[in-house]
């Protein structure tokens, strides 16, 4: 194998070059990205970029040095415009750009309200990018009143933001509770409080009917008729797997780009990792959209380009940083039936099936944290009963 080609310049399509490398291949590897930015990161782009307490270059994965370093021949502002599978060529324009194995770690896309209800108007913004980030951060003047549909991670994390910087700020759920999907209702009661407190309103059972303005926001009308003044609006509902060029070239999709267990694709020469991958779990398939995600399977995506022959085994953790609390999460906890509650010193929410551990929510409880996830990488599952006694000492349930 001569040239490896990975499209889609994020975390996953950064780690897997310095993994190839590290890894001792010595073939020629190109890196294509779609911004003109080396590889950043993205979680600090709705915490500390926007707040302005982040520099642009701290956000930078590495420094574009480095990859000259390692010859990896990075190009920015690269638009991939196809993929000739059977000539293994990827097309950049006029340019075609030959391969010998192909990486697709092109992420995701946020998916974005309609223009038929005002989601084209100026003053409504998304949460992605460096550029969108960017383009948002005048209207973070202090008493300046934004709206922000969505209480999810992204639509909440930069509610913190807009409050920490004095703005007006209500947030639209369509579900009876905020992170319906992907939290307890105790997390969910807990974060909502925390807002609460910082001047926040979350409006819940509440849908958008249309954003109102003629070229730009000026408020946000409600499904029940209420109209609510907005200098802007942050649309924070979700994100979609970036997979448009897979499915132009006719790869298999299925909540993704479908991989099997080491990460190739329907097309033994093309791999994907990341938020654009869905990977085989427990009988059907899972596709995580994280940090970490983006990093272990990339990892093992170079590896086994390479030839390891090794499957991919998630060890998932999340976290939102929101004010002074950090949520962090280990383990995921699809199917869970109870949650128990350890509420001090600090606080954190544990899931079970039946009598097995899946996951952890720590509120601020680093401690908590780390306990946890040892305990769900070790397949581990405490005493619930001893578990909620604050007077049990965590780490001693590790070998209990």
């Amino acid at each position: 194998m001569k040239r490896i080609v990975v499209v889609g310049a994020g975390q996953a399509g950064a780690s897997l070059v310095a993994r190839l490398r590290a890894k001792g291949f010595d073939g020629g590897i190109t890196l294509l990205g779609a911004e003109p930015v080396p590889p950043y990161q993205r979680p600090p782009l709705s915490k500390g970029y926007l707040l302005g307490d982040m520099a642009l270059e701290r956000l930078f994965l590495r420094p574009e040095i480095f990859y000259a370093d390692q010859a990896v021949d990075l190009r920015m502002g690269a638009s991939v415009t196809g993929l000739d599978r059977a000539a293994q060529t990827v097309a950049l324009g006029d340019e075609h750009l030959p391969y010998d194995a192909l990486a697709l770690t092109t992420g995701s896309v946020p998916r974005h309200l309609p223009a038929s209800i005002g989601g084209n108007l100026a003053g409504v913004y998304t949460v992605r990018g460096l550029a969108d980030v960017n383009a948002m951060a005048a209207e973070f003047r202090a008493s300046a009143r934004v709206v922000i549909v969505g209480g999810g991670y992204i639509g909440l994390e930069a509610a913190a933001v807009a409050a920490k910087r004095g703005l007006d700020v209500t947030v639209l759920e369509m579900a009876p509770r905020i992170l319906a999907r992907v939290a307890a209702p105790e997390t969910a009661a807990a974060v909502n409080a925390l807002h609460a407190g910082h001047g926040v309103r979350i409006l819940t059972d509440t849908a958008l009917a249309r954003i109102d303005g003629t070229d730009r926001v000026s408020g946000v009308t409600l499904a029940d008729g209420t109209h609510l003044p907005a200098d802007f609006v942050i649309v924070g509902i979700g994100i979609a797997p970036a997979t448009d060029l897979a499915e132009a070239a006719g790869l298999t999709l299925d909540n993704g780009i479908a991989t099997d267990a080491q990460g190739r694709t329907s097309d033994p020469s093309i791999w994907a990792a990341g938020d654009c991958a869905s990977f085989p779990w427990q009988g059907g398939r899972l596709r995580l959209e994280s940090v970490q995600n983006a990093i272990d399977q990339a990892e093992c995506v170079a590896d086994n380009m390479l030839g390891a022959g090794r499957d991919y085994v998630p060890m998932p953790w999340f976290w939102s940083d929101q004010y002074d609390m950090k949520l962090q999460i280990a383990g995921l906890n699809a199917g869970y039936d109870r949650v128990i509650v350890r509420a001090a010193p600090a606080r954190s929410h544990w899931y079970f099936k039946g009598d097995t551990l899946l996951s952890v929510d720590a509120l601020g409880d680093p401690r908590a944290y780390m306990v946890g996830k040892r305990m769900i990488e070790q397949g581990i599952s405490p005493d619930p009963a001893a578990l909620s006694d604050p007077a049990t000492d965590l780490k001693a349930l590790l070998s209990a």
